[in-house]
């Protein structure tokens, strides 16, 4: 009787000469592509990434070649520039000037508004729907509505504002003693500020009449820097550039004072949490602590220095003619009460920080390429060994 199942001799006749691996590796189609290959395709994003990532770090090297080129050649036609020469004053002086103007101007749409709904707090609810409303209305440039004599303003203020404070910083510290100087820093930050922005504001001042008038008058009163100065003087003679000063100084000096005090507070801050000294770190490292520094003395600034920002715009909008200083100042805090000398706070914080973080960034990147030091972060003064 035949078996249902094969027998051995079946079985190994059967499987004897076959393998379980019949094919060998080199047995596959020649053909084949790498296994990095087929990852290759699957993954082609990430691959276009990296291209992007290493073509902007390929730029990025060749600015920075670039830049450091230019440096070189402006440090070899200037020369070697001391500390507290005319040389440095005037890279104080156009570093300011150009820090101030430019940044100043790129924040006119922040300006417009806030000027507007310091001077009116219904007119609009907020940024966007009164940059709407004003696009609408005017277009892109009526967005920019008084960035003329902002630029000009500005830029005059921050020559006399940086290069002012470097040399009273100086001309003070000189005056008290290198012991006493360093004592008492904080102080003689305060003073040196003060004093600078006292004479920058008379520069500022007519710019800055002009600039709120064509800001807060629907249409503009004026269609130009010099056509608006050429109205007010033909209306109210030179002293209606000047009515805003007063108020200016009560805005400007405490908001300088802030700014430059606190930054050379918060910055020696910053290095004394650093491992190491300033003076090891290169500049980039430098130029980012002065843009921290910058937004946070910023704050500070827009805080103790809005009340007063309020009331400028009030009076050169508002202020009679032949009315008297104090008795249209009671009169604008009368209408508008202690409340209103904050409307706008929130939106200056945000320009006032920004504005101060780039304008110490600009200023100290000028001073480095001019093979200048970074402000700030001010080392003790040597140490005297008694004579013995």
């Amino acid at each position: 009787m035949h078996s249902l199942f094969p027998t051995q001799c079946v079985l190994q006749d059967t499987f004897a000469s076959q393998s379980a691996f019949p094919y060998r590796i080199s047995h596959y189609p020649s053909n084949r592509e790498p296994a990095k290959s087929s990852q290759t395709r699957l993954f082609s994003a990430w691959s276009a990434v990296d291209d992007v990532k290493s073509k902007a770090n390929a730029l990025s090297d060749e600015a920075q070649k670039e830049i450091s080129k230019a440096s070189a050649a402006a440090q070899r036609k200037t020369g070697q520039i001391e500390l507290y020469s005319a040389k440095f004053y005037a890279v104080a002086t156009f570093g300011g000037l150009v820090a101030c103007g430019v940044t100043h101007t790129a924040m006119t749409p922040l300006d417009l508004v806030k000027c507007r709904r310091q001077v009116d707090s219904k007119m609009y609810k907020g940024n966007f729907e009164a940059w709407g409303k004003i696009g609408r209305a005017e277009g892109l440039r009526g967005i920019f509505t008084g960035w003329a004599p902002t630029f000009f303003g500005y830029s005059a203020q921050g020559a006399f504002k940086y290069g002012g404070y470097e040399f009273f910083k100086k001309f003070y510290s000189d005056l008290a003693g290198q012991d006493a100087a360093y004592r008492y820093k904080t102080p003689l930050y305060l003073a040196a500020s003060a004093s600078a922005e006292l004479i920058a504001d008379v520069a500022l001042c007519p710019f800055e009449a002009v600039k709120v008038r064509m800001q807060t008058t629907i249409p503009p009163f004026a269609s130009s820097t010099f056509g608006g100065i050429s109205i007010i003087t033909g209306k109210e003679g030179t002293a209606g550039l000047y009515k805003g000063l007063y108020p200016l100084w009560g805005r400007q000096i405490p908001y300088t004072m802030m700014k430059f005090a606190s930054f050379e507070t918060i910055v020696e801050a910053i290095y004394g949490y650093m491992p190491r000294n300033k003076s090891d770190y290169g500049t980039g490292v430098q130029t980012g602590v002065s843009f921290a520094g910058g937004y946070l003395a910023g704050i500070l600034c827009a805080i103790v220095s809005h009340p007063a920002d309020v009331m400028v715009s009030k009076l050169n909008a508002n202020r009679q003619p032949g009315e008297a200083f104090g008795a249209a100042m009671g009169r604008i805090y009368k209408d508008i009460g202690f409340p209103g000398l904050w409307n706008g706070l929130v939106i200056r914080i945000i320009m006032i920080g920004t504005l101060t973080s780039l304008q110490w960034g600009i200023y100290d990147s000028f001073k480095v390429f001019m093979g200048l030091p970074t402000t700030g972060g001010a080392a003790p003064p040597p140490k005297q060994t008694a004579n013995l």
